[in-house]
């Protein structure tokens, strides 16, 4: 599935299922696709970085616009782990620091095809 952000289109992999958004990047390297795009439920979601390879950008959209980001939050090993939380019913993880480097931010529309 593509989206595009002021004008940058991203390949990114869907995630439906609960087990799937449980494991969303733990292990995983952006290899085939450029992000992932998880679908939830509407309203408040949280999410953590245990496990993950790289420092992420999560990004929380709802009705089509982004509502909040959470600038590269970075891998954790342990139990412990920060917790990045936002509202919105889809959430799109790119690799660390995309959002600065592709301009992306606050109030900026997505398309998704």
């Amino acid at each position: 599935m593509d989206i595009k952000i002021n004008n940058n289109l991203f390949n990114v992999k869907t995630v439906l299922t609960s087990f799937d958004i449980q494991k969303g990047m733990m292990n995983r390297k952006f290899d085939k696709f450029d992000g992932m795009l998880f679908m939830m439920k509407d309203g408040k979601n949280n999410f953590w970085m245990k496990n993950c390879i790289i420092p992420l950008d999560i990004i929380f959209i709802k009705d089509n616009k982004i509502n909040k980001i959470h600038h590269n939050c970075k891998p954790c090993r342990t139990n412990n782990c920060e917790i990045y939380n936002g509202y919105g019913d889809v959430i799109l993880e790119l690799p660390g620091g995309s959002c600065l480097k592709y301009e992306i931010k606050d109030g900026d529309s997505i398309e998704i095809n």
